[in-house]
């Protein structure tokens, strides 16, 4: 048997190819839209991808499942109670595909994080006759379980489907054997859980254990402790959730239309028909100049994340890149769904030499210098967009606490009267919430380099 976990660190997504190396038949369980990865690993184990598996409609990721239907003529397979535009296979409790003699994959129905996930058995039939794995998607995490409050938008409440995920984990979970491996849909950073460990794989006993979910409790104790406290939630959920069960386009046909270089007037022209203008590098960067009106998103973080969170899927988006990562640009937009680009400046900032009129610059300030602004007669507001569970870490006092996803609805709660420093936990948000600031006339802002990280390492004191 062949099972091999793939993660991608920016959505704290995991994948898996699982293959039957007599038969040469092999599945792609929650694949991420670039599929290459997949394709390429299959071809050196000399195996065919035959099968994909959704295990829910993903809210975080479009997944890839047509890629691979249209790359190999993989068939796609989701749980009983999903409809989906394409064709695909339903499959309930106990229905299996044989990939060979020595691995079958099994369904469980698992509703709670959506009502249609499942949770697919992987039986090493050489080793024994007891599951193997479990890949549990986004039912069971390590150290946690899927959120159910994803779905209000489609018609669920957060306690129906808190109800299911009990049944779901009290009914077809924890009769796993203890020695079952537990490989999940996300790891730590993940949004789709609150308490999400940084390992990628345990055991049905281990979570048995030491997950908070898990341990004996009422249905409704369950409901209320799981629905507590959980993050909010981007925008782009739903409308990931909902591009999962439609005909779409490729990624490759995406980006196909989508990478090409626009001159400086038609971006303007752009921006000027309401196009977002975003831009990709890094903080420091964008800071010593940028294109008036640049939304900041630097490519070194949860660039995809946060995009989703920022920007309006239904408004196209023109590019600002370092020359060369145009394509890395639109592509990790492009696992988001966000499949709206025009194009991109081409040649990058250069193209902005001989118009030093359009050209934004915005100060930066270390710690230390930030301190003695402070101290000054005239000091400014610091402005904190972390979110509130970071507080706890301590904050600059006299700060005002924003966080960064409600920036934009709240920005009548920032003074315009006062130089602006924007800061965060390491400096990677805090220019997102500059450029947001600046986009919306405020005319004196600056951001704090390192953010609250750099501040207590400088030894600065922090409020609690």
């Amino acid at each position: 048997m062949i099972l091999k976990q793939y993660y991608l660190g920016c959505l704290a997504h995991a994948s898996y190819l699982v293959a039957d190396e007599t038969s040469h038949v092999a599945a792609v369980v929650d694949p991420q839209r670039d599929v290459d990865q997949y394709l390429v690993d299959a071809a050196s184990s000399g195996v065919e991808i035959r099968y994909v598996f959704l295990s829910h409609f993903h809210a975080d990721f479009v997944a890839g499942h047509l890629e691979l239907r249209d790359r190999v003529g993989a068939e796609i397979c989701i749980g009983a109670q999903g409809q989906a535009d394409y064709v695909h296979r339903s499959l309930g409790t106990g229905e299996t595909i044989e990939l060979g003699p020595q691995v079958r994959l099994e369904v469980l129905e698992t509703p709670g994080h959506s009502p249609e996930s499942i949770t697919i058995l992987v039986y090493d039939l050489e080793r024994s006759a007891s599951p193997y794995a479990a890949l549990t998607g986004d039912t069971l995490f390590v150290g946690d379980v899927g959120r159910p409050d994803l779905r209000a938008a489609l018609g669920w409440t957060a306690d129906q489907l808190g109800a299911l995920l009990y049944d779901s984990i009290q009914q077809r979970i924890l009769p796993l054997p203890d020695e079952t491996l537990v490989y999940p849909g996300h790891g730590a950073g993940s949004l789709c859980g609150k308490r999400l460990g940084s390992e990628t794989v345990s055991t049905i006993g281990e979570q048995r254990r030491l997950n908070y979910a898990l341990q004996p409790m009422s249905k409704d104790e369950f409901v209320q402790i799981v629905i507590a406290d959980q993050p909010d939630s981007p925008a782009y959920f739903t409308y990931d959730a909902v591009l999962n069960t439609k005909e779409h386009s490729t990624l490759d046909q995406a980006l196909e239309r989508e990478l090409r270089p626009l001159s400086l007037d038609e971006v303007l022209s752009r921006v000027a028909a309401g196009a977002q203008l975003l831009d990709t590098r890094e903080p420091g960067d964008f800071m010593a100049a940028h294109l008036v009106d640049a939304l900041n998103v630097g490519l070194g973080g949860s660039y995809a994340t946060w995009c989703g969170t920022l920007l309006d899927p239904g408004r196209s988006i023109v590019i600002v890149a370092d020359p060369g990562r145009e394509e890395e640009a639109a592509m990790r937009l492009g696992r988001i769904g966000f499949d709206n680009i025009a194009g991109y400046l081409g040649g990058g900032m250069a193209a902005l030499a001989a118009r030093p009129d359009l050209v934004e610059r915005d100060e930066r300030l270390t710690a230390v210098e930030l301190a003695a602004d402070l101290a000054s007669v005239d000091p400014p507001l610091v402005l904190d967009v972390r979110s509130p569970a970071e507080l706890e870490e301590g904050w600059i006092e006299g700060s005002l606490h924003i966080p960064l996803n409600h920036l934009h609805e709240r920005l009548e709660a920032v003074p315009r009267d006062r130089r602006v420093v924007v800061t965060c936990g390491t400096g990677y948000r805090s220019t997102m919430g500059a450029s947001i600031l600046a986009r919306s006339g405020f005319d004196d802002v600056a951001d704090l380099i390192g953010g609250m990280s750099a501040w207590a390492a400088s030894g600065l004191t922090r409020a609690r």
